[in-house]
């Protein structure tokens, strides 16, 4: 599976408006100049300022690709030749001094420093990039190595952002055919299944659960853990590549079984995990108020290890996952005027703009997040030979080369998830006989398929429905699917989801103490929402409930009533006291019922 142009595929409605309010507001915005500065000084020896320039410039590419922005090329164009003034004869592009050369972010950062320049040559083809990429690996190989010093032990935990370098060093190979950085790669996955490595591998299919490969450690920030889970997911994105070149099927089941026990395991009701940016069990505790929770670099590289896993495998799960992760926790760390990405996400409480990082006016998860909703152009409509896969619905448009000789247009005319109904407008340039897979989420158990009024049988929830004919302009789909809204409980709690958006209460609505315990009033698991029109200021969806409240059953307290819920990227979006919210609502316990005995 593969993906067409960017900029052939133009997202609208509400998710549009979001993606177009990054590219301005965390993109185009950004004084690049600041995140050159470090670069100029080589005296840092812990912290991670070189990581920043390269997240941007690819979200800043991944948008160009997208619009064909003139302005924002010329913007790019200045980064890139910034940065690569800063790059030392022996090749080096980094900020960390000599005595403290590869310890800590300082290989992290070099990673970073490589995508970018990389992602930049594919863009333009500019040989000053390529070639500054080859130094800047080059000098890497003189320094870590067979008979030099050890690349997992360079770095914090356990070596993987440091190994993480695998992903640009195949890219390179990739782009330049030179057999010295396959073999780089080579050795560093070799390295992960030493004593000192990660074990990504093995631990991988073995089974081994991500949240338990090593000890608790005793100081979190540390070499000895081996739980992060942003760095983890970076080198299992290397893996999929080292896959891709060499075809060795234990790269793919090694990251094919450590995505499934995430997923198991990790990934909780919004399409994110972590909890102080570590995997902990994240599904099993999710009720509980926990600190820092969804980190946003997290549900990023999520998105884009799922995304890589699509493009491999043609497996639809990674696509249910993706739009899991987009409708909620992505774009609950949007805040609603696009002027800050949080840190954190929590289920529960108030959203707030993380901390300045490493003396600079940027953090980690501010320079990361554009690339996940740059990511989403791409993912929306993907393709194979003769066949074409749609993945997110969503009003907006395609124009799909089907091959040399014939462009298929796709128009999606729907406001879902608000409402279920999808239109599909397919008008290819001359009549052809191809294949429109059309992605039926897990969730959606009842479904209905109609191409030109005529009913389209089995669409079986969790599998792309492939619809082969000769399609003709002006042919349509109708897809709907399944909005009901499901009750889910865990651990004493309840929650509400509607199709892939899971609901909060939020104190605006202004209808009662949103931490309260309550009963949630549900027939056979479903709820009976009713749509809100007059809804908070920049709220995108919201319904009413019927909650029996509190603990007294006694004169108004036994009838139920409707209180507000909200999509939960719009909870809380005032990053203020004003926009309390919360996902899971405690559930009163009803000793009456024998229930109660089984949690």
């Amino acid at each position: 599976m593969f993906s067409f142009p960017p900029s052939s595929i133009k997202i609208r409605g509400y998710l549009g408006d979001k993606i177009d309010l990054v590219m301005e507001e965390r993109i185009k915005a950004q004084d690049v100049d600041h995140l050159i500065e470090p670069f100029r000084h080589k005296d840092e020896t812990s912290l991670w300022q070189s990581e920043f320039w390269g997240k941007w410039i690819q979200s800043a590419i991944a948008a160009y690709n997208y619009s064909h922005d003139p302005e924002l090329i010329e913007i790019i164009n200045k980064a890139v030749k910034g940065l690569l003034a800063t790059q030392m004869p022996n090749g080096y592009i980094g900020n960390y001094s000599d005595k403290a050369t590869l310890q800590h972010w300082d290989i992290w950062g070099r990673k970073y420093t490589l995508l970018g320049l990389l992602a930049y040559y594919d863009l333009t083809g500019d040989k000053d990039a390529l070639n500054a990429s080859c130094r800047l690996a080059d000098h890497l190989l003189t320094q870590v190595g067979p008979g030099k010093v050890n690349i997992v032990k360079t770095g914090n935990y356990r070596g993987m952002p440091s190994s993480s370098i695998l992903e640009p060093m195949v890219y390179l190979y990739r782009r330049t055919g030179d057999q010295r950085y396959l073999g780089f790669s080579k050795y560093i996955v070799g390295q992960w299944e030493t004593p000192d490595g990660p074990k990504l591998i093995s631990s991988a299919l073995s089974g081994t659960p991500v949240s338990e490969r090593f000890p608790h450690p005793a100081t979190w920030w540390s070499y000895e853990n081996g739980q992060k889970a942003y760095e983890m997911m970076s080198c299992y994105e290397g893996l999929l590549e080292m896959y891709r070149v060499t075809g060795e099927v234990n790269y793919l089941k090694a990251v094919q079984a450590a995505v499934s026990n995430i997923i198991d395991n990790e990934i909780n009701i919004a399409g994110s995990g972590s909890a102080f940016e570590c995997w902990y069990k994240g599904i099993l505790y999710q009720t509980e108020p926990t600190y820092h929770t969804m980190e946003t670099c997290v549900t990023m590289t999520w998105m884009k290890l799922c995304f890589s896993l699509l493009r491999a495998t043609g497996n639809p799960l990674y696509a249910d996952q993706i739009e899991k992760s987009t409708y909620n926790a992505l774009m609950a760390s949007l805040k609603y005027d696009g002027s800050q990405i949080a840190k954190y996400s929590p289920l529960g409480g108030i959203r707030h703009a993380g901390e300045e990082q490493c003396g600079m006016h940027i953090n980690c998860c501010n320079a990361n997040g554009p690339r996940a909703f740059m990511m989403l152009p791409g993912f929306a409509v993907t393709g194979a030979p003769g066949e074409i896969y749609i993945n997110l619905y969503g009003r907006g448009e395609a124009l799909i080369p089907l091959n040399s000789k014939n462009k298929v247009s796709l128009e999606q005319v729907t406001d879902y998830p608000v409402s279920d109904k999808i239109e599909i407008l397919i008008d290819p340039e001359k009549p052809e006989s191809f294949t429109i897979g059309l992605r039926i989420p897990s969730w959606s158990e009842n479904n209905s398929i109609e191409v030109n009024g005529t009913k389209i049988t089995e669409a079986l929830p969790g599998s792309y429905k492939k619809i082969t004919r000769i399609w003709n302009k002006n042919d349509k789909i109708i897809l709907k699917l399944d909005l009901s809204a499901k009750l889910i409980r865990q651990n004493g709690y309840q929650a509400i989801l509607r199709g892939p958006v899971v609901l909060a209460r939020d104190a605006r609505f202004q209808d009662g103490f949103i931490y309260e315990s309550a009963v949630i009033n549900e027939k056979n698991g479903e709820v009976d929402l009713v749509p809100l029109s007059d809804k908070p200021q920049n709220t995108w969806m919201a319904f009413t409930a019927p909650l029996l409240l509190g603990t007294d059953l006694e004169g108004e307290f036994r009838t139920p009533k409707q209180i507000g819920f909200c999509d939960f990227a719009s909870a809380g979006n005032t990053w203020g006291e004003d926009s309390r919210y919360r996902i899971w609502i405690p559930q009163t316990l009803n000793v009456m019922k024998a229930e109660y005995r089984t949690y």
